[in-house]
């Protein structure tokens, strides 16, 4: 049922991700793209994540030039890495401000935003989005211990609506996975070593 409602999404990869990942399931981002497409005017899709800066090839590449070229808007910037109190190097990098600020920039040009994170952050940009007349739908998962979206947002949010829910329609096939893995390339398959006795 296609209503003329313009919807944008705003993904939040690294929460998505953790959430899917949880879940056991990869998200199709071709099906999910039709999936809202078919719920109204798909304006906007915007992909946010962060990488580290001195990785020379991220795994995550190879997802980001597909979106790219594949109807979403990736937003990037690199994170920052600091070494800890106990002397561990670790690594900071969050979208909330890039996505709060493209959130408002959308605000008067579509009707309906759907915010793909769980991070309870979120609920006051959710609450001036609505001041601004916009429904806000929010996904996430609570069917997780812990659920892994914060209960203020969750109950600021219009709708909310559970990755589960949205599994069979946004999901990859799994025996898709399961063939893609079984068709290792020759030179990286593993050849059986002799026993240096028999040598």
């Amino acid at each position: 049922m296609i209503t003329n409602e313009k919807i944008a999404l705003l993904i939040d990869g690294a929460n998505l991700y953790s959430a899917t990942k949880a879940l056991g399931f990869d998200i199709d981002y071709k099906r999910l793209l039709k999936e809202f497409q078919s719920r109204g005017y798909l304006l906007r899709a915007f992909y946010y994540t962060t990488l580290i800066e001195d990785q020379e090839y991220s795994s995550i590449r190879p997802l980001l030039d597909w979106l790219d070229y594949n109807g979403y808007s990736v937003v990037t910037k690199m994170a920052r890495e600091f070494t800890d109190s106990q002397g561990r190097r670790r690594v900071r990098g969050n979208m909330d401000i890039e996505i709060a600020v493209d959130a408002m920039e959308l605000a008067g040009h579509v009707d309906h935003i759907v915010l793909f994170s769980g991070d309870g952050d979120f609920r006051c940009l959710v609450e001036a989005l609505q001041r601004r007349g916009m429904r806000v739908s929010v996904v996430s998962t609570i069917t997780t211990q812990p659920p892994l979206i914060a209960d203020d947002l969750r109950r600021q949010a219009d709708v909310f609506i559970d990755l589960v829910e949205l599994q069979p329609k946004i999901g990859r096939d799994p025996s898709e996975r399961q063939g893609r893995m079984q068709e290792t390339p020759r030179f990286l398959e593993r050849r059986p070593t002799t026993d240096p006795g028999e040598a």
